[in-house]
């Protein structure tokens, strides 16, 4: 019981610290890369990009990382957000206008955070490089999801987890699968 209510106190702690200490300029950007993020656009994007540029590796990270954003993106929104009924953080937490500007689905986990994650971990063995890259958006739409109001740091610890979970998987289902059936 303490361990919950240790939880809770943290994520209004850090949700209100994210929301009033992160200067107007920097949250315009992370607005600005957490609607480049909105319906996987951001990724979709990254993954032709790689695919066009990076030749063979390219076109390998870019499955690998569409890949594991659908299985994030069906786990979180299909799966966790259906289970979980957790109402977004509450308004007076917030001081500024962005709050208005929240979905109406349960908070946990967070699906922007899920495929983010999924995408970057699972693009990084493929081709390092670019997912030193994908990461740092990444970061952002994670701190974006918290600093807006529409998350709170557990939801977007959960799916960051998610995310980790999805790459891990997308990496290692063939080898899974064909190992089962041979």
């Amino acid at each position: 019981m303490r361990l919950l209510t240790r939880s809770r106190e943290a994520d209004r702690v850090l949700t209100q610290q994210a929301a009033s200490r992160i200067p107007p300029g920097v949250a315009k950007v992370l607005s600005g890369v957490e609607e480049a993020a909105e319906s996987t656009k951001l990724w979709c994007g990254a993954a032709v990009a790689m695919a066009w540029f990076g030749g063979w590796r390219g076109r390998k990270a870019a499955a690998a990382g569409l890949g594991a954003l659908v299985v994030a993106q069906l786990a979180a929104n299909g799966l966790c957000k259906q289970l979980a009924d957790r109402p977004r953080p509450p308004e007076e937490w917030i001081p500024h206008d962005e709050v208005a500007d929240r979905p109406a689905s349960s908070s946990f986990p967070s699906g922007h955070t899920a495929a983010a994650v999924a995408f970057t971990a699972a693009v990084a063995p493929a081709w390092p490089a670019a997912g030193v890259l994908c990461a740092v958006p990444a970061v952002l739409v994670a701190v974006e999801r918290v600093q807006s109001g529409a998350h709170y740091p557990t939801d977007v610890v959960a799916g960051a987890s998610i995310g980790l979970a999805s790459a891990w998987l997308t990496r290692r289902a063939p080898a899974l699968l064909l190992r089962h059936w041979l």
